[in-house]
């Protein structure tokens, strides 16, 4: 597993809690690193974009960046007293993907008060719904051009630093 890989696992726990604990807020987050160390994150919601034009549009940057790693979580409701905060990382080298999962509390205002340690386990990136944005995708010349479009204007409003030493 590449080394970004892991610092993603770390990073990304880190930034959820930050968000839901300092900020309420719990969005879909969607993060890459490349070869040179270079780090694009950003809100998935804010694509407006069904989920498999998303899905195209996140094959599409990564493949684009040359991604080495790439990481996507969510809030996972499963009944209002069982909410998880998970994310899975994916390596474009390694056959297994990192998913890591935290029980979020909330009050009685329904704001979040608490977030369990992220469990972190190893799974074949094969089992993960989009653990396949490696895969070559095949787009239209005007899809590419529209999501070359997209990508060259959120390149200059979403989070972009070095992850290298």
């Amino acid at each position: 597993m590449h080394l970004f890989s892991e610092n993603l696992a770390v990073e990304i726990a880190s930034y959820y809690r930050n968000l839901a604990l300092g900020h309420g807020v719990i969005p879909k987050v969607f993060t890459l690193v490349n070869g040179e160390g270079d780090q694009y994150l950003f809100f998935i919601d804010d694509l407006g974009m069904e989920s498999d034009e998303e899905n195209q549009f996140l094959a599409y940057i990564v493949q684009q960046q040359d991604a080495v790693s790439y990481a996507r979580g969510t809030l996972v409701i499963v009944d209002k007293s069982q909410q998880y905060i998970e994310f899975a990382v994916v390596d474009r080298d390694d056959e297994d993907a990192i998913v890591c999962s935290a029980e979020l509390t909330r009050d009685m205002d329904d704001k979040p008060i608490g977030l369990t340690e992220f469990d972190k386990t190893l799974v074949k990136k094969g089992s993960i719904v989009f653990g396949g944005l490696f895969n070559p995708v095949h787009l239209s010349e005007a899809k590419t051009e529209d999501f070359e479009s997209l990508w060259d204007e959120m390149r200059a409003k979403i989070l972009h630093r070095s992850m290298s030493i």
